[in-house]
């Protein structure tokens, strides 16, 4: 091989080699953004979806995540109330949204929990589409009667109902909502049957079951406690984990024997499935140090709920023993809705 011709090549493998090494560090670098922008985390404001009205519990929950997370990650959290088809169209917006950390969602047990067992249509999988991030609060709800009903126990109003099939009504937000997938289980579970009054929101419902106009119904505590310290309603039992300080001598369904009701309802922040890992860890933690502030952790004494902090794994079960749980329910009581 004379010199010009191997000249040639050890100009050729340079080239090659030059152009090789071009080219991984080219996708090193690529592979490199992302880590670099998860780094930087967040560095704009980030938009909190609230599937249901302002003013609510699932609002006020998120305000909260929002006014303390947001000091914690040195950005604004913008809270975004996107009601409708009982937080079906928040939460969908949220599962279509960039998994880049910068759209979260206020996840409750009737988007993640009821919603998927009543709904057959829904347009989001409360598994596959979010990236759990962590549950914040629970907050339990009163099954409650109007006065004028002669039952100053649940056993007592258990007995009433199993006397009279179908005489007693029950108040709900509306057909399919949490409210009366809840009482179609108690009615499994206490083999009676209650008539299911539906109502176009929780308002509406508890103005008339304050009113007499239906005997009873369930709602959360925050809402609920004032008129029934104010003797307007009277509380038979409690849906939570545990009894509540500001209604001491009120048992809850396990207690009174009805533990398949499960533990009340949960408030918790979700992501867009395929969110990068680091910014979800990154969220837990400055969620968990903002519920660790005093003034928190007082603002949800006063609405009658209690701290839930979890890793995003332990969400993911709470999420898939409610789903369990209400597709049960769902079932067992043929609740189907379009």
């Amino acid at each position: 091989m004379n010199r010009a011709h191997k000249a040639h090549g050890a100009r050729r493998r340079l080239v090659l080699s030059t152009v090789l090494s071009t080219a991984v560090a080219g996708a090193l670098g690529t592979l490199a953004l992302p880590a670099a922008a998860q780094s930087g985390y967040p560095n704009k404001p980030i938009r909190l979806v609230v599937p249901f009205a302002a003013g609510g519990t699932t609002d006020l929950s998120a305000r909260l995540v929002a006014e303390f997370a947001g000091r914690e990650l040195g950005q604004t959290i913008v809270v975004d109330n996107k009601g409708g088809a009982g937080g079906s169209i928040g939460m969908e917006q949220v599962a279509r949204s960039a998994p880049d950390g910068y759209t979260i969602g206020m996840a409750t047990v009737s988007t993640h929990g009821s919603n998927p067992a009543v709904y057959p249509k829904l347009g989001y999988d409360p598994i596959k589409d979010f990236a759990p991030v962590t549950n914040v609060v629970a907050i339990p709800s009163i099954f409650a009667v109007h006065p004028s009903v002669p039952a100053k126990t649940m056993q007592e109003f258990v007995a009433l109902a199993k006397a009279n099939p179908g005489k007693y009504t029950f108040a709900s937000p509306g057909a399919g909502s949490l409210g009366h997938v809840n009482i179609e289980n108690f009615m499994t579970l206490a083999k009676i049957d209650l008539l299911h009054v539906p109502y176009k929101g929780a308002g509406l419902a508890l103005n008339d079951a304050v009113a007499g106009q239906v005997n009873a119904i369930t709602d959360n505590l925050s809402t609920t406690l004032p008129h029934v310290k104010a003797g307007r309603l009277r509380a038979l039992a409690l849906l939570g984990a545990q009894r509540s300080p500001q209604l001491p001598n009120v048992p809850t369904y396990a207690e009174l024997g009805y533990k398949d009701m499960g533990e009340g309802g949960w408030f918790g922040i979700v992501a867009p499935a395929g969110t990068p890992q680091p910014i979800i860890d990154k969220l837990n933690a400055a969620i968990h140090k903002a519920m660790q502030q005093p003034e928190f952790k007082r603002r949800v004494d006063e609405s009658g709920g209690t701290l839930m902090p979890t890793t995003p794994d332990q969400f993911k079960a709470q999420i898939q023993q409610a789903l369990t749980r209400y597709a049960r329910v769902a079932k067992a009581a043929n609740i189907k809705l379009d």
